[in-house]
């Protein structure tokens, strides 16, 4: 394919119009649009798994990481034949269900995937997850902080997943039984983040208004909510060293690793060795807990 010009790729039966095939979204890392379309295709089978059936918000960087963004909710237009949509509250969203949606979100440069908390046309959570939100963009506390909310809910017996958000925070992951709900999940965060700022209080807040933290770190227990988004697992993020966000194993909290260690150039042979370590949870029935707050 020329550079600079449009071409066109055959996947799964859908033809895709590929435009600047060679422009650089990653300058520094020499990622061109080419490249990143082809590591968005080998991580599909992981991405798309948390992002199907979902209202999904993009941030398109249209001139790569070192020009403007633009969040993405309405369904950009014009669209393909095979992209499916969604409607939520007036806004048509993609349901980002299919490699051939996902190459065609590349080639407009979606550098970053956020699905909603919840599927299509349903009101209840489709996992379970706390936000670790640093209030200094150099965190060197971050992947403690983690490892203590981990601590926390190993004693309530709750089996979880940290992950990278690929930027600044980590996410910890709980795969659920279905039926319980939002404001249910929300007592339990509370809890959570409410024992933790008590017992590390040099360490932890609950603070929503990042201006009154300090250098505390925010439990984000209210973000996971129905309408709401997070950094989907394994999404690149539109940041130097082409960060993806990724779950890790409790014990590599401890050795000293950070978000830019795991990126589209490694992402995959880690993905050879240890496979999806979300789906490896069993989903939690988080009742018993419930009971005992109340």
């Amino acid at each position: 394919m020329p550079p600079s010009k449009k071409g066109t790729i055959n996947v799964d039966g859908q033809e895709i119009t590929i435009s600047n095939p060679d422009k650089f979204l990653w300058p520094e890392e020499k990622i061109t649009k080419a490249d990143f379309l082809t590591k968005l295709a080998a991580l599909s089978p992981y991405l798309l798994k948390y992002c199907s059936n979902r209202y999904l918000t993009t941030i398109r960087w249209p001139n790569g990481i070192d020009g403007k963004s633009f969040y993405q909710k309405n369904c950009p237009d014009p669209k393909p034949d095979f992209v499916r949509t969604a409607v939520l509250e007036s806004i048509e969203y993609v349901n980002l269900d299919s490699l051939p949606t996902l190459l065609w979100l590349g080639n407009l440069a979606c550098l970053e995937f956020h699905p909603s908390f919840h599927y299509i046309n349903d009101l209840l959570p489709a996992e379970w997850v706390i936000d670790i939100d640093p209030s200094l963009e150099e965190e060197p506390r971050i992947m403690e902080a983690a490892y203590l909310v981990g601590e926390v809910l190993d004693g309530l017996r709750i089996q979880a997943v940290p992950k990278t958000s690929g930027a600044t925070g980590v996410q910890i992951y709980v795969p659920i039984e279905r039926g319980i709900t939002f404001d249910e999940l929300r007592k339990i965060g509370q809890f959570v983040g409410e024992y933790l700022v008590k017992t590390h209080p040099n360490l932890f807040t609950i603070e929503r208004l990042k201006k009154n933290r300090g250098d505390l770190i925010y439990i984000d227990y209210l973000q996971h909510y129905y309408g709401k988004t997070l950094s989907a697992p394994y999404t690149t993020r539109a940041r130097p060293k082409a960060p993806v966000s990724t779950p890790l194993k409790w014990e590599e909290l401890k050795m000293g690793v950070t978000a830019r260690d795991f990126h589209l150039f490694n992402i995959g042979e880690r993905l050879k060795t240890y496979g999806d370590l979300i789906e490896q949870v069993p989903k939690q029935n988080l009742y018993p807990i419930l009971e005992h707050l109340k």
